[in-house]
């Protein structure tokens, strides 16, 4: 029998190397793309980053929505609150906001359809819960209190 040289690996190994059966009733082994099932994987995996990615946006943007809305209802509370009441709000009633000759805010119960006097509607707001003020009709004013300025510009 010839020896074997040093450098020449065994039948075993070199048949394992083999993409066909090298014996009868033998499994066809077929070699796998490696690069293909790893493309599709990220395809995949880019596939659900992006869905959930969008998800999270989505929910920012409604938070954001929310946190204006509450600011905005901050801004109006506080201008309301600088009126000289000289009636007690009650909460879900309408009420009305107008600019009184003087520049300052004034409240009031009579809609701008029945003052016979021009008045400078503000806003249509009703008085929640929490005794902050829900904006139902603006006439586009912005409202900024005190407390939302200081946030804004650090002060």
């Amino acid at each position: 029998m010839l020896k074997r040289p040093q450098d020449v690996a065994a039948d075993d190994q070199i048949l394992a190397l083999l993409p066909y059966a090298h014996m009868r009733g033998g499994v066809v082994v077929k070699p796998e793309d490696m690069g293909r099932a790893k493309g599709l994987a990220i395809e995949a995996m880019e596939g659900q980053v992006s869905d959930q990615l969008k998800q999270i946006y989505g929910q920012v943007e409604t938070l954001a929505r929310q946190a204006k809305a509450i600011r905005t209802r901050a801004e109006i509370s506080y201008k309301i609150y600088q009126c000289d009441l000289r009636f007690e709000p009650r909460i879900n009633q309408t009420y009305y906001l107008y600019e009184s000759d003087e520049g300052q805010p004034q409240l009031s119960l009579v809609s701008p359809d029945e003052w016979t006097t021009d008045k400078t509607h503000l806003a249509t707001v009703r008085l929640l819960a929490d005794h902050t003020w829900e904006v139902l009709e603006s006439n586009g004013q912005e409202f900024n209190s005190p407390a939302t300025e200081k946030t804004v510009t650090g002060n």
